[in-house]
């Protein structure tokens, strides 16, 4: 039998495959990043083209780096950024436009205009949905590419033209695309659309038809734990493809966050905290978000809360790329331990509005108290803290809506090998931060479902015991220095809003000349 399960993590940035052992243990990866393509302020996309060929090298350099052949592996599972939109054409296996990406804010003017419509405003299809009307779900920029794209909107009523986030992308190009490509999603990617009855786990024939989207173009919704075709590459034909997860939901199932109540917080690009609601739908009165946990075959679904935050790991990348005050990613802390706090910088990265739990898409950035002995340090510390702080946000609209306080939280993604973001996250929650030694929990979490899928792994109980804690990092900050943090930070995020106005939207939406 198989002794190993690979991931393939299609993110922002980059595309990683990851293969892991039976004891959940990391035994070889690969990684390439893809551009990142901005045509105009709020524009944000991805060429698919090149995702596709990201993901055919790192595929094959993880199982060269193994020393694994194919018929070593006894399943794939697939992780992706939600949200992000891809329309391809099914006969030439070529995207029509380039992916709009979760962050882009270029149909706001739509979904104003649908808010405006009727009395819930961006609730209006939450009941059905589970979602507010935003510019960050898929349904808006799918009807954006079949409205602007010439040709677009002829092809897909013909039927030649086929939709999905990267995981079906990657998933029809990995089973043979145009030669019998399957079309597929899983109930997690599906309940990011803004496209799917949350209750029936279906495409909702009402939001087709609000958005004019073809149902032949959507893909067929599968669980998240099953086989849904074989990989047709040749270093890894005949592999299984038996799991496929939103990145947000991949690490709480690689947080093994499996039953109500439990929670992980991934930071990555963005930040996500999902807490586990069971089989119960949650309606969050606090600015979160309901969507789908998990499905394994042949099991009810689980859904969860989600509290989601554009701006984290991307505003180091910003201090890095667009300030240039660190050469690489890694140097932020180092820079930010050469002071002592942060001078009384705070920085709200609301460069794409903010998401959770405020969801106002008229934020933009925001740098505030700054004086003359503020230096690049402080702005460094600022901005590591900004990601504790607006956790904090999220975190508080959870406990309201499930009325549980979190005993600890659980932590995974890249910055968490940060030790002083982890330890102020510590402070300013007030409860434990506790790090896995796996951080790599959305990668390993699709390996989970495939490994489930393939029988590699039994149930929910096996895995539990391959859970191993690296670092548990308990708060330090004095109770009134924690609630002085916290109210200068809140007053720091109302000098955000209120930002763009229609003229001032005019003039950053035009192109760059």
């Amino acid at each position: 039998m198989a002794e190993h399960v690979l991931a393939i993590d299609q993110g922002t940035t980059s595309t990683r495959a990851i293969v892991f052992d039976r004891q959940g243990q990391i035994v070889a990866t690969a990684q390439r990043e893809h551009e990142q393509i901005f045509p105009r302020a709020g524009w944000v996309e991805h060429d698919p083209a090149e995702i596709w060929t990201n993901t055919e090298w790192v595929l094959a350099q993880a199982l060269e780096r193994a020393h694994l052949s194919a018929g070593e592996i006894a399943g794939i599972g697939i992780t992706n950024q939600r949200e992000t939109a891809i329309v391809w054409d099914r006969r030439m296996g070529r995207p029509v436009y380039n992916a709009i990406v979760w962050q882009d804010t270029r149909t706001q003017e739509r979904i104003d205009a649908l808010a405006a419509q009727d009395p819930a405003g961006v609730q209006r299809f939450a009941r059905e949905t589970g979602l507010p009307l935003a510019t960050y779900f898929s349904a808006s920029k799918i009807a954006w590419i079949l409205d602007q794209v010439p040709g677009a909107r002829a092809a897909a009523e013909a039927g030649d033209l086929l939709l999905g986030t990267p995981d079906s992308w990657v998933i029809w190009n990995l089973t043979g695309g145009t030669d019998g490509g399957v079309h597929v999603t899983d109930v997690t990617n599906a309940s990011r659309t803004l496209l799917m009855d949350l209750q029936r786990l279906d495409w909702s024939d009402q939001m087709l038809q609000i958005w004019n989207i073809p149902r032949a173009m959507l893909p067929e919704i599968r669980s998240s734990s099953e086989t849904v075709g074989h990989v047709q590459l040749p270093a890894a034909r005949g592999i299984p493809i038996a799991g496929i997860l939103g990145d947000q939901q991949a690490a709480a199932f690689g947080q093994v966050a499996f039953e109500a109540g439990e929670s992980k917080n991934t930071y990555g690009t963005g930040n996500f905290l999902l807490v586990n609601t069971g089989e119960q739908i949650v309606r969050s009165e606090h600015g979160l978000i309901t969507t789908v946990a998990f499905r394994c075959d042949g099991q009810p679904a689980r859904y969860a809360l989600e509290g989601s935050i554009a701006v984290t790991g991307s505003l180091v990348q910003w201090l890095r790329d667009n300030l240039g005050i660190i050469s690489r990613a890694e140097d932020v802390e180092s820079l930010a331990t050469t002071v002592d706090d942060n001078g009384g910088a705070y920085f709200v990265p609301a460069f794409s509005g903010l998401f959770a739990p405020y969801w106002r898409a008229d934020a933009r950035g925001a740098l505030v108290g700054l004086t003359r002995y503020v230096n690049k340090a402080h702005i460094a510390r600022a901005a590591l803290e900004a990601t504790a702080f607006q956790t904090r946000d999220v975190i508080d609209a959870a406990v309201g809506d499930t009325g549980q306080a979190l005993p600890e939280l659980r932590v995974d993604g890249g910055m968490t090998r940060n030790d002083l973001l982890m330890q102020f996250q510590a402070d300013i929650l007030g409860i434990p931060v506790v790090r896995p030694q796996v951080v790599e929990t959305t990668a390993l979490g699709a390996a989970y479902a495939a490994g489930l899928a393939t029988g590699l792994w039994s149930g929910f109980d096996q895995l539990r015991g391959l859970w191993l804690q690296d670092r548990r990092f308990e708060p330090a900050m004095a109770g009134d220095e924690r609630e002085r943090r916290l109210r200068m930070w809140q007053k720091a995020v109302t000098k955000s809003l209120d930002w763009v106005d229609d003229d001032v939207r005019a003039v950053a939406d035009a192109p760059d000349r």
